[in-house]
């Protein structure tokens, strides 16, 4: 994959980052873009390691009032970088900023984030908010 630097994780620049540009109150919407590794170290593939990870954030991410908005997959990146490529999109509510933070800080979440790790070899998360115009 050529183009942008591939990112799997939040840096801590990134993470304060969010304190500083996303609002402090009222849902957030986080963009997922997701492309797969072909298989893991462990052998899976990346679409059953990030199964296994979806599986295992669904009661996580219920538990502080967060939903999936919308799940689908991606054929082509018509206006993008060279190279850019994705398998799946992702969009995914919260209550709040925090309510995501408090989820991805907490041991249950991090007992499980290897999953989600494993399965990418790139992804994209973008903090967004709905509109009223």
């Amino acid at each position: 994959m050529t183009g942008p630097a591939r990112s799997i994780d939040p840096t801590r620049e990134q993470f304060k980052a969010l304190f500083a540009r996303a609002p402090a109150s009222g849902p957030v919407q986080m963009l997922n873009l997701l492309a797969f590794r072909t298989t893991t170290d462990d052998g899976r593939t990346g679409r059953q390691a990030y199964g296994d990870y979806s599986r295992a954030v669904e009661p996580l991410l219920a538990a502080v009032g967060g939903r999936v908005l919308w799940l689908a997959d991606a054929h082509h990146a018509l206006i993008a970088p060279a190279g850019e490529a994705w398998d799946e999109m992702l969009l995914v509510e919260y209550p709040s900023r925090d309510a995501f933070v408090q989820m991805m800080q907490s041991s249950d979440y991090q007992a499980i984030v290897h999953h989600r790790t494993a399965a990418l070899r790139d992804a994209r998360l973008i903090v967004t908010t709905r509109r009223s115009d």
